[in-house]
């Protein structure tokens, strides 16, 4: 097919610190005939017309209704990533538009940093990353202690792919898996990865470790605030690789400040990144991460390829594999 002939596909960019890697820009190339935004607002009447997907990266472009006004053949915006709550799903649909996501993609590399936050914290990793490199060590303390994450319970809030790719490593470290979600796992799935259903009142009082694997909705927002932070024991962890905004951050600074909770791992924070004066910066209980549980070459390839998959089937009126529809 000649390149001409390919349907036009919109992008943030290409290349530098927001635009898409070459390397993924090269395979979407094979599909689409590619126009930058800056190539769309240099010359909007005919490179809209040109354009019948978007393709989302790191949450750019930014989809509103001016950008949507525009495009006047779009059919589908294609999600690099499982969460969409950067898109405003009901707008989106009133154009006619679909959307579709990435979730078998990011399972493995999102639970990969999870167990990482996880050890890391409980053996302070960061901390005695600090300790060895620093100017100041003359010798390492004896009582200098983590916690073993081995034989441990680990409560997961949140049991789709994700939850139950960290149960399975989890599994791993003969940890005693708790898990709460919307729907219970069937018996066969919990028996596979050794995993029991909980209230999150019990998930709360009894996990040494709790993950939130959850997607970011009106119901989960502040899912954890200043009571459930209350409900964990004073020796646990919380470990968030879901959305910042799953957290009450205030409620979250207090409660590591008095020690109401030992620790905190956190791959996503509300704003990304968090203003360099924010007090979870200061913190020596906290380790932060720029919201990488995706960033692996392989990851990032697999989300392309499932994004093309996931746009072309709409383009030729096929199945679409991973559509996301308005709540």
């Amino acid at each position: 097919m000649a390149e001409q002939e390919l349907p036009g596909l919109l992008i943030m960019g290409i290349g530098g610190t927001h635009g898409v890697q070459e390397s993924l820009a090269a395979l979407l190339k094979k599909h689409f005939s590619v126009i930058t935004m800056k190539e769309l607002l240099e010359n909007k009447k005919e490179m809209g017309k040109k354009i019948q997907c978007v393709f989302v990266s790191e949450f750019r472009p930014t989809i509103d209704q001016e950008l949507l006004e525009s495009l006047p053949n779009l059919k589908v915006i294609g999600n690099s990533g499982v969460g969409v709550d950067h898109l405003n799903l009901k707008m989106i649909s009133n154009f006619g538009v679909k959307v579709t996501n990435t979730p078998h993609a990011v399972a493995d590399s999102t639970a990969d940093i999870g167990m990482a936050l996880m050890l890391a914290s409980a053996r302070r990793l960061v901390e005695g990353f600090q300790i060895a490199v620093s100017p100041d060590t003359n010798y390492f303390a004896a009582d200098w202690l983590g916690v073993e994450v081995t034989r441990a319970t680990l409560g997961i809030i949140g049991m789709g792919r994700i939850g139950y790719k960290v149960a399975q490593r989890a599994r791993a470290f003969e940890m005693k898996i708790l898990y709460h979600n919307r729907n219970r796992r069937s018996k066969e799935e919990e028996q596979a990865i050794g995993a029991c259903y909980s209230g999150m009142e019990d998930l709360l009082q009894q996990s040494d470790f709790v993950m939130l694997v959850v997607n970011l909705t009106p119901e989960t927002e502040k899912l954890i605030g200043k009571k459930e932070l209350g409900l964990m024991k004073p020796t646990a962890t919380l470990i968030n690789i879901s959305r910042g905004a799953v957290i009450d951050q205030d409620a979250l600074v207090e409660a590591l400040q008095s020690k109401t909770i030992k620790a905190a791992a956190l791959d996503v924070t509300y704003p990304e990144p968090l203003p360099r004066n924010h007090p979870l910066l200061k913190l020596n209980n906290v380790i932060i991460t720029p919201h990488i549980g995706t960033a692996t070459v392989q990851a990032t390839h697999m989300m392309a390829e499932e994004a093309i998959a996931n746009m072309l089937s709409v383009l030729n009126c096929q199945p679409i594999p991973s559509e996301v529809f308005p709540q």
